[in-house]
C-alpha cells in the first residue's frame, strides 16, 4: 500500500493561505441579510415620516380691517419671529373662510371659523387646532322704542351681512328660528360699513354685525351715534339649549366707555365660539407654531373671556387634531422651544428616520457574527457526517475491493477538507477535523495491511 507524501513546503504554504483566508461568500452571507433588513427599514422609515416643515403658512385671515384680520397679523408676527413666514388670505368672513378649507379653492392651510356654519359641507378633511375666542353677534338698531327679542324685528329692514360671511349664516338661523322668513321682513345683504351707513341714514332698522366682517372702528361709530342701541339678548339662556355651538357672553354697564357709562345697563350677548381649522395635512411643526402663538393672543384676560381660558382643546363641530391633543396634553416639541426653527425640524426629521433603523441595526449586528460562525462551522461539521458513513462501512467488514474505493473517498474528503476557507480563528476546528480524517484513515489502513501480509506469511 502506497503512504501518503509528506505535505512540502508550496503544500504547507497553500495550507495557510487557507486558514488566513476569509471567503467572500460567507461575508456576503453575513452582511446580505443585514443590508436587506437595514435597506427596508430605510425605505419604511423614508415613506412615512412627514417632509419636512414647509417655511410658509397660509392663514386665512378675514375680510380686510376686519377683527378677524387684526387677530392674524398678531399671528403672522409672532410666528414670523421664529423664520416662518405667514401669508394672509383674504375671505369674505367666517363661512368663506370654511369653504376655502373644505374645497381647497384657495391655498390657505388654516383659518378662523365660527360655529354652526358646517351644514352641507365635508368636513371630513378637517381638524382643530382648538377654540381660540368667543365672537359676539352684536345686534344694532335704531331706538325708537327698545328690542330686546328678536322676533321684534319682524317687517323691519334688517342688513344681515354680505354672502360669505359668518355673521349672515348666523344671522338667518336666528331669524329662521324666530318665524321672521318673509311676512315684510327685508333682509338686506350689506357689508359692515353700508350697514352702519344706512342704519345711521334711517335706510336700515338694524344691523347684524360680527368681527369676521365688521371693523372695531365701525362698531366704535355705532356706539358714538345717538339713536343707535345695541340689543341685549333676554332670550339668551333659551338660543344656548337650541344651538348648541353658541355662548352666552356678558357685557358689563360701562364696559366699553366708563365716562360715557357705554353700555349704559349689563347687556346679554349671544356668539359663536371660533376655532383654528386646519387641513389634515397641517405638518405637525406648524401646528404647535399655531397654538403657541395662540397663547399669546388669546391667553390673557378680555372682555369675554378670563385668563388661561383661550385657546381650548374642547372638541365642538371639528375634531381635534392629534398634534394639538398633543400639544395641549405634553406642550410644545423640546427641539422647537429651545433651538431656531429649521434645526430643529432637521434634528427631529433626522431622530424620527434613525431610531427606527437603530432598533434594526442593532439586532442585525447582533445576527451577523452568529450567522458568519453558523456558516463557517457547517462548512466543517458536514464532512464528520462524511465521516462516519466510511466508519459505518468499515465496520461491515468489506471485501478488498470496496476498501479500496472507501480509500478513494477517504482521499476525497481530506482534498476537500484541505480546500476549504476558515479564518485562524476557526483553525483549531479545522485541525481537529484534519485529524480525525487521519485517524479514520490509519483505521484503514490497519485492517488492509494484515490481510495484504497474510497469504505471503503462509507461503
Amino acid at each position: 500500500m502506497k503512504r501518503r507524501k509528506p505535505m512540502g513546503a508550496r503544500g504547507a504554504l497553500r495550507g495557510r493561505s487557507r486558514l488566513a483566508a476569509i471567503s467572500w461568500r460567507d461575508l456576503l452571507v453575513m452582511v446580505a441579510p443585514a443590508l436587506l433588513l437595514i435597506g427596508v427599514g430605510t425605505w419604511l422609515a423614508i415613506r412615512f415620516v412627514r417632509p419636512a416643515p414647509p417655511n410658509t403658512i397660509h392663514l386665512i385671515g378675514g375680510a380686510e380691517g376686519s377683527s378677524t384680520r387684526t387677530t392674524a397679523e398678531k399671528y403672522k408676527k409672532i410666528i414670523e419671529a421664529y423664520g416662518v413666514k405667514v401669508e394672509i388670505l383674504p375671505s369674505h368672513g367666517s363661512l368663506d373662510t370654511l369653504e376655502q378649507l373644505a374645497h381647497h379653492t384657495s391655498a390657505g392651510d388654516v383659518g378662523f371659523v365660527q360655529g354652526g356654519l358646517t351644514d352641507g359641507l365635508d368636513i371630513s378633511r378637517l381638524f382643530s387646532l382648538g377654540t381660540v375666542f368667543a365672537q359676539p353677534l352684536m345686534v344694532y338698531y335704531r331706538s325708537d322704542q327698545p328690542v330686546e327679542i328678536l322676533s321684534q324685528l319682524r317687517g323691519k329692514r334688517l342688513a344681515v351681512g354680505p354672502e360669505g360671511s359668518g355673521t349672515r349664516a348666523l344671522a338667518l338661523k336666528l331669524l329662521k328660528a324666530n318665524d321672521i322668513e318673509g311676512a315684510g321682513t327685508v333682509l338686506l345683504n350689506l357689508g359692515a360699513e353700508e350697514a352702519a351707513k344706512g342704519l345711521v341714514e334711517g335706510s336700515v332698522d338694524a344691523a347684524f354685525l360680527m368681527g369676521d366682517s365688521a371693523t372695531p372702528q365701525i362698531m366704535r361709530k355705532l356706539r358714538a351715534t345717538t339713536g343707535i342701541e345695541l340689543m341685549s339678548f333676554r332670550q339668551a339662556d333659551g338660543y344656548l339649549r337650541k344651538f348648541q355651538f353658541l355662548s352666552k357672553l356678558i357685557l358689563p354697564e360701562g364696559a366699553y366707555d366708563l365716562g360715557r357709562n357705554y353700555p349704559p345697563r349689563t347687556v346679554s350677548l349671544i356668539g359663536p365660539t371660533v376655532e383654528l381649522v386646519a387641513r389634515n395635512d397641517l405638518h405637525p411643526a406648524l401646528s404647535d407654531l399655531l397654538i403657541g402663538a395662540a397663547r399669546q393672543v388669546h391667553g390673557g384676560a378680555g372682555l369675554f373671556r378670563n385668563a388661561g381660558e383661550y385657546p381650548s382643546p374642547v372638541e365642538r363641530e371639528f375634531t381635534i387634531s392629534p398634534d394639538a391633543d398633543r400639544f395641549y396634553k405634553a406642550g410644545g416639541k423640546f427641539l422647537y422651544k429651545r433651538l431656531p426653527f429649521w434645526l430643529a425640524s432637521l434634528i427631529d426629521r433626522l431622530l424620527v428616520l434613525l431610531l427606527p433603523l437603530l432598533v434594526l441595526i442593532v439586532p442585525a449586528t447582533r445576527a451577523a457574527p452568529a450567522l458568519y460562525r453558523w456558516r463557517v462551522r457547517s462548512r466543517i461539521y458536514r464532512w464528520y457526517g462524511a465521516l462516519m458513513d466510511i466508519e459505518g462501512d468499515m465496520l461491515a467488514d468489506p471485501a478488498s475491493d470496496q476498501k479500496a474505493d472507501i480509500l478513494a473517498r477517504l482521499d476525497a474528503i481530506e482534498h476537500s477538507v484541505n480546500e476549504i476557507k476558515t479564518p485562524l480563528s476557526f483553525a483549531d476546528q479545522l485541525y481537529v477535523l484534519r485529524d480525525h480524517v487521519g485517524m479514520v484513515r490509519e483505521r484503514l489502513l490497519a485492517t488492509v495491511a494484515p490481510r495484504e501480509s497474510g497469504p505471503a506469511a503462509a507461503s
